[in-house]
C-alpha cells in the first residue's frame, strides 16, 4: 500500500476540520483545540475502510446502567476531549501513534433505542462488519454492557480470547441468561466460551464478588500492595501471548480523577497509576480495545473526558506497537 502524505509540523494550522478534509489516514497536525469538527484525535470521518488499521467507534448505549445514567454522552465527550491531545507525540511513548496507524473515526453504532431488546444484536452486527474487514476497533462507550456485544463480534474471528478489565467492578455476577445489565456481561462471555477467564486480568477492582470464575483478580489494594512493576508483570504472564481484548471503564480511576461516571468508587487508582501500567504492557497481542463508562454530566472541568482520551491515546499506542511487532 502507497502511503499518501504525511502531514507535519510545519503544516501547523494551515488546515481546518481534518476530520473531514484529511487526505492521509497518516500523520498528525495540530488545529485550534476550541474549533473545528471533533473527531477522535483529528482523525478522519469516514465509513469506508480501506487502508485503515483502526475504526475509531462510539457505542452511545446507556440502558443497561444499574445507577446514574448519560453514558450515552461518553462518545461525543470524549472526542471533544481529545483535541487537547491531538498535536504531538503520546506522553510516556515518545512517538506519535498516528506515524504507524492508519486510523479512522467511523462515528456512532446506529440503533433504535424504541426496540432495546434488539440493541445487543445491532451492536454486535455492526462491529462484526468492522472485524471481518480486518480492522481493529477502538470503541467509546457508552456503558460497559456494550463490551458484551463487542466481544461477540470479535469471537468469531478469534476463539477464546483473554480479556483485561480494568475497573472498580469485576462485572461477573451471577445473572439469568438473557439479561442485559453492564455488571455481569463477563459472566455470561465467560459462560459462553468467549473469553477463557484462566488468561483474563481484572486490575483495581474494589467491589466484593465472592466468585472469581477463574479470572486473575488485581484489585486496587493489591496493585499499592505488590507495585506497578510487579501488576505488570502478573498482567503479562496471564494473558500471555494469546489475541487479548482490553476494555478501560473510567471508574477504574479514582473519583478524584475521574468523577463523571455513573458508578464512581473511591480507593481507586490515579491516572498516572493505570497509564504507567498501560505503557509497562506494551507487546500483548491486542486485537481490540475500549473505554466506558464516561458521563459527563457528572464531570468537572473535562478531567473525566480528558483521561478518558488519553486512555484511548494510550491504547492505539499499544495497538501500534503489536502492531510494529507483527511487520
Amino acid at each position: 500500500m502507497t502511503k499518501k502524505k504525511v502531514l507535519t509540523e510545519l503544516d501547523e494550522f494551515s488546515h481546518s476540520d481534518l476530520a473531514i478534509t484529511r487526505e492521509s489516514l497518516y500523520g498528525t497536525i495540530a488545529e485550534p483545540v476550541y474549533s473545528g469538527i471533533t473527531s477522535l484525535f483529528r482523525r478522519a470521518y469516514r465509513k469506508d475502510l480501506s487502508g485503515a488499521d483502526v475504526a475509531v467507534v462510539g457505542i452511545p448505549y446507556d440502558l443497561s446502567v444499574s445507577n446514574r445514567p448519560g453514558a450515552r454522552f461518553g462518545p461525543r465527550a470524549i472526542r471533544s476531549a481529545s483535541t487537547q491531545l491531538s498535536w504531538g507525540k503520546a506522553w510516556g511513548w515518545g512517538s506519535d501513534p498516528f506515524d504507524k496507524l492508519a486510523v479512522v473515526d467511523w462515528g456512532d453504532c446506529v440503533f433504535d433505542p424504541g426496540r432495546s431488546d434488539r440493541i445487543p444484536e445491532e451492536i454486535e452486527k455492526q462491529i462484526s462488519a468492522i472485524v471481518e474487514q480486518d480492522v481493529a476497533t477502538l470503541c467509546l462507550g457508552g456503558d460497559h454492557f456494550i463490551t458484551y456485544p463487542v466481544l461477540k463480534a470479535y469471537a468469531k474471528k478469534y476463539p477464546d480470547i483473554a480479556l483485561i478489565h480494568f475497573d472498580a467492578h469485576c462485572d461477573t455476577w451471577r445473572d439469568e441468561e438473557g439479561r442485559v445489565d453492564h455488571g455481569t456481561m463477563f459472566f455470561h462471555a465467560a459462560q459462553e466460551g468467549i473469553i477463557d477467564p484462566s488468561h483474563s486480568v481484572q486490575v483495581g477492582i474494589r467491589t466484593h464478588n465472592k466468585e472469581t470464575h477463574g479470572f486473575t483478580v488485581l484489585s486496587a489494594d493489591i496493585v499499592r500492595q505488590q507495585g506497578i512493576t510487579e501488576t505488570i508483570a502478573s498482567i503479562l504472564q496471564v494473558v500471555g501471548d494469546r489475541p487479548c481484548y482490553l476494555t478501560f471503564d473510567i471508574d477504574c480511576l479514582d473519583p478524584a480523577y475521574a468523577p463523571g461516571t455513573g458508578t464512581p468508587v473511591v480507593g481507586g487508582l490515579s491516572t498516572a497509576e493505570a497509564l504507567e501500567i498501560l505503557r509497562g504492557i506494551a507487546g500483548v497481542n491486542l486485537i481490540g480495545m475500549d473505554v466506558v463508562e464516561v458521563s459527563p454530566t457528572y464531570d468537572v472541568g473535562e478531567i473525566t473526558s480528558l483521561a478518558a482520551a488519553t486512555i484511548a491515546q494510550n491504547l492505539l499506542c499499544l495497538f501500534a506497537v503489536k502492531s510494529s511487532m507483527s511487520v
